[in-house]
């Protein structure tokens, strides 16, 4: 293997140990229900996010999101039932007692203070306030609940926490304008945004295109492994010598490495996660998309410039390369160059996902698993990789390791580049649905190796194992979208529904075909090829 195909797999495999990345919707996730925080009879509302639309003297002006509490009333959903209504600064301002000026249904908006919740609504409420706006002290969102011993309990307006640098901006424009009005209302998220059609559509192509490129090539070097055994019977060439240099098989060993590799690359992101730790990432990125591209492209265009793609010059460090390779370079270099530069504009996100899918087909090409042992513990790994990192380390960091890491948490970024990503086109919170490589790399890795299997045993489509097991991680795909819906937008570990599936799949039919034992240790049918069964019968003669 060349210089420059070891450094390719090298940052690949950097990149797949961060990106085991669970199916999630990002910004605006709306947390509902919570069964740690108590409930009574008035204090039992779910917990939603709520927008605050503001207005400065009449001027449709900045929108803040806010949380609302387990008492009150409830908001409405629809912005066109939401009243634009005058917003107070409370006097005093923590509202921990009752306010000096009456009300005439305004909006108060208060400190975060010391008192109880329920304590700032019922004065808020006495004095004839329609809301409760309640400033928290820090920049993140706090719960509104009630405490055990809360008897008063009769709050018939909506509270609503906002974090602390709303709340600077709400009260810099009661102090500088002359009007100001908000407007409260929690939009319900639909139960199935567009985008993770889309989302679906590009993890189920992209293993298609993948598995069916690596079969092609598998059948193209076993073609040229014949002829050469035709013109030389007694000149056997070893794979390595038949266009298998550009070829990865990973074995058990390095298929259990990956746990531990991965974790340790996950907890140094998330102890180092930072601007400058990001930057780094989107380097590594473009260096990956780049030869990911590149390599896409030339295969492509060598059907059609097939003299430029067999011509080679030797360039200094990278070795041998084709005038095609040469040509096409720039474009991708540069190609990478704009999405780094431009990638918080709203549309980069086609170009993220131009570069992974490039990256995805690309490794899946070269990397192989050569029997179905090593695909079911790399799976079994990457499953139990999933969920500890997903579920298990908030029993020991408090918080998901995964998720953060994912999300970009103290970076200043929005998440890391090694993620499919379509923004949710009918959301009203926005934000994008995301899938980590991880989720598709993996199980394309044994989905490839079935229909390489199924190419060299000659089996018909219905036949061979590459349909189910395709069927398979696009239903197991779709179960993890079914149930990140039902968890009202929370991540969840892809793995987890797609392993079993698509696992499950193969392992099933292998046994009930009889074929368990050649896929779990040769990885290629038992009959001999034409070409073998030819030099035996020259032997004999």
């Amino acid at each position: 293997m060349d210089l420059q195909k070891l450094y390719f797999v090298i940052t690949v495999t950097a990149v797949i140990s961060l990106v085991c990345y669970p199916s999630s919707v990002t910004a605006g996730d709306i947390v509902h229900d919570d069964n740690l925080a108590p409930k009574k009879p008035g204090c039992e509302n779910d917990f939603v996010l709520v927008k605050v639309q503001t207005w400065v003297d009449g001027v449709e002006d900045a929108e803040f999101v806010g949380v609302g509490a387990r008492f009150g009333t409830t908001i409405v959903s629809k912005e066109k039932n939401a009243n634009q209504i005058r917003l107070t600064l409370s006097d005093p301002l923590d509202c921990c007692s009752a306010p000096k000026h009456k009300l005439d249904g305004d909006v108060i908006m208060v400190h975060r203070g010391h008192c109880k919740f329920t304590t700032k609504a019922n004065n808020a409420q006495t004095a004839g306030a329609s809301a409760l706006l309640i400033i928290n002290n820090q920049k993140e969102l706090y719960k509104m609940v009630c405490e055990p011993d809360e008897t008063d309990l009769d709050i018939h307006i909506p509270a609503v926490m906002l974090p602390q640098d709303a709340g600077s901006s709400l009260e810099k424009m009661l102090l500088t304008n002359s009007s100001v009005s908000v407007q409260l209302y929690s939009p319900k998220r639909p139960l199935v945004d567009i985008a993770e059609v889309f989302l679906w559509l590009m993890a189920v192509g992209t293993i298609l295109c993948a598995s069916y490129w690596s079969a092609w090539s598998a059948r193209e070097a076993a073609i040229e492994q014949d002829k050469l055994l035709k013109d030389a019977v007694d000149e056997i060439p070893n794979e390595k010598a038949v266009g298998f240099s550009t070829v990865v098989d990973i074995n058990t060993t390095s298929a259990v490495l990956f746990v531990v590799i991965a974790s340790c690359f996950l907890v140094i992101l998330y102890k180092l996660m930072s601007y400058w730790f990001i930057e780094l990432l989107v380097v590594l990125f473009c260096i990956g998309g780049v030869e990911g591209l590149q390599t896409c492209l030339v295969a492509l265009l060598s059907r059609w410039f097939k003299h430029a793609g067999e011509s080679y010059v030797k360039v200094p460090f990278f070795g041998a390369l084709s005038y095609l390779t040469l040509a096409v370079a720039p474009f991708c270099i540069t190609f990478a160059v704009v999405w780094a530069v431009y990638r918080t504009v709203s549309f980069a996100w086609i170009g993220q996902d131009i570069l992974g899918i490039a990256l995805i087909i690309t490794v899946l090409q070269i990397v192989h698993v050569p029997n179905l042992k090593v695909g079911t513990v790399l799976l079994g790994c990457a499953f139990l990789y999933d969920i500890f990192w997903v579920f298990v380390s908030k029993k020991v960091f408090h918080e998901s390791v995964m998720i953060v890491v994912a999300r970009g948490d103290r970076s200043g970024e929005d998440g890391i580049p090694m993620l499919l990503k379509i923004p949710r086109m009918f959301d009203p919170w926005g934000g994008y649905s995301i899938i980590g490589f991880g989720d598709i790399l993996l199980p394309g890795l044994l989905i490839a190796f079935s229909l390489r299997y199924d190419w060299l045993a000659t089996k018909s489509l219905l036949s061979g194992y590459f349909p189910w097991a395709m069927f398979a991680y696009g239903l197991g795909l779709l179960v993890t979208y079914v149930a990140l819906n039902l968890m009202d937008g929370h991540g969840q570990p892809a793995l987890l529904y797609i392993v079993p599936f698509t696992l499950g799949t193969f392992l099933t039919l292998g046994k009930k075909r009889g074929d368990l034992r050649v896929l779990w240790t040769q990885g290629k049918p038992e009959t001999p090829c034409p070409h073998v069964r030819l030099y035996h019968r020259e032997e004999l003669d």
